[in-house]
C-alpha cells in the first residue's frame, strides 16, 4: 500500500516515546518560525517528541519508523481539554518515506532523519540524526515502573498553502515512574533546528517532560481550518 492510498486516520500502537518541553535560548528566533496568524505561548515554551515505532505490526499502514518532531506552543489555541496548548510543527525528521509523504500532504514540514532511544540501567539517551550526523541528544533518568496512564487529545497546527490547519491527535500512553530530564543538547549550529535550542541552564516545562515505553495514538483524519486569533 502506497502513501497515496493510505486512508486517514492512521493508528500507531506501543511506540517508545520521549517528550520534552523547554524555554528557548532565543525566543525571537523561535517565534520567527511561526506563520502569520499564530503567536507563541506567553511562556515561550517549545516542545519536542522523539520516538521509535519498532515494528510494522504496531501501525495500521505506516510500517516501522522513527521520528523527531518539534515546534512552538501557541497562544490562544488549545486542545479539546481547553488547557493543553495547541502546537505548531516547525521541524519533522522522519525515517520513513511513506510517513513523510502522508504528512507532507497535510502541511507537515517533513524531512529525512532518524531517531534512536537507548535505555540502559535507568538512563535513557535519545539521539536525532540527519545524514548520520547527531543534531540533538536528550538524556533522562527513567524508572522501571509505570506511574500512570495518560490519555487525551493533542492539537497540532500545520500550514497548507496559505491556510492554517489543525488536527486532534488522540493518545493513550503509559508514563514511566522516576522520570527526570537531565540534559538537552542541540549539537549542530548549522542546522535549522538550532533556532530552538534551550538556554545553557535548561529551563524545563515539567508537565510536558516524560517518557512512555508504550504510547498509542492516531494521526487525525478530521483536520479543520484554524481561524487566527
Amino acid at each position: 500500500m502506497s502513501a497515496n492510498t493510505l486512508a486517514a486516520p492512521q493508528l500507531v500502537t506501543n511506540s517508545r516515546m520521549l517528550y520534552s518541553s523547554w524555554i528557548p535560548a532565543d525566543p525571537k528566533a523561535a517565534a520567527a518560525l511561526l506563520p502569520k496568524g499564530l503567536s507563541p505561548a506567553a511562556n515561550r515554551a517549545l516542545f519536542m517528541n522523539q520516538y521509535v515505532v519498532d515494528s510494522a505490526d504496531q501501525t495500521s499502514g505506516f510500517g516501522a519508523y522513527s521520528l523527531t518532531y518539534m515546534g512552538l506552543d501557541l497562544e490562544g489555541h488549545h486542545a479539546p481539554d481547553g488547557v493543553t496548548p495547541g502546537r505548531f510543527f516547525t521541524h519533522y525528521l522522519n525515517s520513513s518515506q511513506t510517513v513523510r509523504d502522508y504528512v507532507s500532504e497535510r502541511g507537515v514540514p517533513a524531512s529525512t532523519g532518524s531517531t534512536t532511544l537507548d535505555l540502559e540501567d535507568g538512563k535513557l539517551v535519545a539521539t536525532t540524526r540527519v545524514d548520520g550526523i547527531p543534531i540533538i541528544r536528550t538524556v533522562a533518568r527513567v524508572g522501571a515502573q509505570v506511574a500512570s496512564v495518560a490519555r487525551g487529545q493533542l492539537m497540532y497546527v500545520t500550514q497548507v498553502r496559505n491556510r492554517l490547519m489543525a488536527g486532534h491527535y488522540p493518545y493513550v500512553g503509559d508514563i514511566a515512574a522516576g522520570f527526570e530530564l537531565l540534559s538537552l543538547e542541540f549539537l549542530a549550529p548549522d542546522h535549522p533546528v538550532y533556532a530552538l535550542r534551550p538556554e545553557s541552564s535548561l529551563r524545563k516545562v515539567e508537565a510536558w517532560c516524560w517518557y512512555s515505553p508504550k504510547d498509542s495514538f492516531v494521526y487525525p483524519g478530521g483536520e479543520y481550518e484554524l481561524k487566527a486569533k
